[in-house]
């Protein structure tokens, strides 16, 4: 790894990725500009984070009411322990289900442990597609709720690098 990033660009790499990707068409060469490497250099060190587990993915953040999906609902179930698995995946995959995961729940307060993200431009349309789902998956006979956003909160991924100006031992 003669070609490595230095301690340095790499932190300043993680900073640098945790604001999002540049809007450009070679977005892995506008960071490897800003912090004096090659683009190979950033796609090689991407490739091994990537390879040690510190991310799965790139994703997408989607400003949704901008592009004109008011109407975002999540929907919560209570599904059996030893089912939980299976029903996510099949929801996870089902046209207009933009997010599915597993939480614990919290009794006796909260007893939900599957939750889906629907985002639609009409409330009475995500209700109906909701209603259809869960009838098509047979979970209409399970404990849910079906909770539309009321407010915007900002958005962002993960944060893991220090934060700039700390110190870099080693």
């Amino acid at each position: 790894m003669k070609n490595a990033l230095s301690k340095q660009q790499s932190l300043e790499l993680r900073r640098l990725l945790e604001t999002g990707l540049p809007l450009t068409s070679r977005p892995f060469q506008a960071l490897a500009e800003q912090i004096e490497a090659s683009e190979q250099q950033v796609l090689e060190q991407m490739q091994r984070w990537h390879g040690q587990g510190l991310f799965r993915r790139v994703g997408l953040v989607v400003n949704h009411r901008a592009l004109g999906f008011a109407a975002n609902a999540m929907l919560v179930l209570d599904v059996p322990d030893a089912l939980v698995d299976e029903v996510g995946r099949r929801l996870g995959q089902a046209p207009g289900i933009s997010l599915c995961y597993q939480r614990p729940r919290r009794l006796p307060q909260w007893q939900y442990n599957l939750f889906c993200m629907i985002h639609g431009r009409q409330r009475d349309r995500v209700e109906a597609q909701v209603q259809a789902l869960l009838e098509e998956h047979l979970l209409d006979d399970l404990p849910h709720q079906l909770l539309f956003s009321t407010h915007l909160f900002k958005q962002c991924g993960g944060r893991f690098a220090a934060p700039a100006g700390a110190r870099i031992d080693g």
